[in-house]
């Protein structure tokens, strides 16, 4: 199989073929399913297995627990809604349906405009959105129309991919970019009762008193006493986007990308932190419902798991130095609070506080490596004293 694309279809997409304009196009898949046969002939060199695209596949390996978890979530969130007793498989099945085309059309849109700019730079496609392309799916509510998901996935690529130099200059998460996009631009798309698909078919009613208001969103209203138990949004099974519901489906991901050196144990372990810090300190003050609640809470509600994972721990827009990762995830997880608690406004929080970090992260590492070299400077002075 090899040797015919290298040798029959190969020709066809170089210089003087019949689709040389298509080259980049081409090399994308070709590379996608092979190794290439490049290797450095000369100088020293460092000898690795791990490039982009493999580090991408663990990144979607370590998403998988989330999303089959968040297949299974729609079609339970769904059936619980309409008040009808269906099985393992039925629910998994009905969420199957919803979710997959998100995907299809998050990949599908943002790969176009990833291989138009690859073909007018004339430039490789880079294997980043691999990677966008299921996480944007997944911060979303399943109810958000198709349409929107790839107005938004375009705008992500274009505005915070592309216009940047493409993958690896880009400033901000071009997932949370697309988030941010759908928040602003549709509200009510992300925002209120809109969390769970409840398609009715003929002769079926929802459940008497039934609301798909996330647990975010109940707080943001002071109606605490609706909200699941704390074992519930452990687990998962509340309302909310596709992928961030479920923090325990979050943590086996964790785990992968821990184990694999993929994301950084630093920036997810700090966020954490931030966020359990800044909560108990609105405890002690307890002025309202949102400040009273036990800040261990904050970290199993909304997207607060899914971002220290999977956003914060984006290697191109997080901190770069090892106690500038600190830095920046403690204050990803104390801004995330603040914003939750300090403006009902913006129950989430997450979103726009990786946002604000990322801008901020090369500020973060240029004072962190000026105070190591002051440092080193002063000790290489008072070594020269003592001589």
């Amino acid at each position: 199989m090899f040797n015919l694309v290298e040798n029959k279809l190969l020709p066809h997409f170089e210089k003087g073929g019949r689709f040389e304009k298509l080259h980049r196009s081409f090399e994308a898949f070709q590379t996608f399913l092979y190794v290439k046969g490049d290797v450095t002939r000369q100088g020293s060199h460092i000898r690795d297995a791990m490039d982009m695209k493999r580090t991408m596949f663990y990144v979607i390996i370590a998403l998988t627990p989330a999303l089959l978890f968040g297949m299974w979530n729609v079609g339970f969130q769904h059936f619980k809604a309409i008040g009808l007793e269906a099985s393992f498989f039925e629910q998994f099945w009905f969420g199957a349906l919803k979710v997959l085309p998100l995907i299809v059309v998050s990949y599908g849109s943002g790969l176009l405009v990833e291989f138009i700019f690859a073909e007018i730079r004339n430039h490789e496609v880079n294997e980043g959105f691999l990677v966008s392309g299921m996480l944007i799916p997944l911060i979303i509510p399943v109810t958000t129309p198709l349409w929107m998901v790839a107005l938004a996935t375009i705008f992500a690529v274009i505005i915070g991919k592309e216009v940047f130099g493409g993958t690896g200059m880009n400033i901000w998460n071009p997932a949370l970019l697309a988030r941010a996009f759908l928040f602003f631009a549709y509200p009510a798309q992300l925002s209120g009762e809109v969390w769970i698909d409840t398609t009715l078919r003929e002769g079926q009613q929802l459940v008497d008193g039934f609301s798909g208001a996330t647990p975010l969103a109940l707080l943001s209203l002071n109606e605490t006493q609706y909200l699941p138990s704390l074992f519930e949004m452990f687990l998962g099974t509340i309302p909310g986007s596709i992928g961030e519901t479920s923090t325990l489906a979050i943590l086996l991901g964790a785990l992968i990308l821990i184990v694999t050196g993929v994301g950084s144990f630093r920036i997810m372990a700090s966020v954490v932190i931030g966020g359990f810090f800044v909560g108990g300190i609105f405890n002690l003050f307890g002025q309202s419902d949102y400040m009273a609640i036990p800040a261990y809470y904050h970290l199993v509600l909304g997207g607060f798991m899914f971002g220290a994972v999977f956003m914060a721990t984006d290697p191109v827009t997080a901190s770069q130095t090892g106690i500038g990762k600190y830095i920046y995830g403690f204050l990803i997880g104390a801004i995330t609070v603040i914003i939750r608690v300090m403006n009902p406004a913006y129950p989430e929080g997450m979103m726009l506080a990786i946002l604000l970090m990322n801008t901020f992260a090369p500020l973060i590492d240029h004072y962190v490596v000026e105070a190591n070299v002051k440092r080193r400077l002063k000790r290489l002075k008072s070594a020269q004293v003592n001589l």
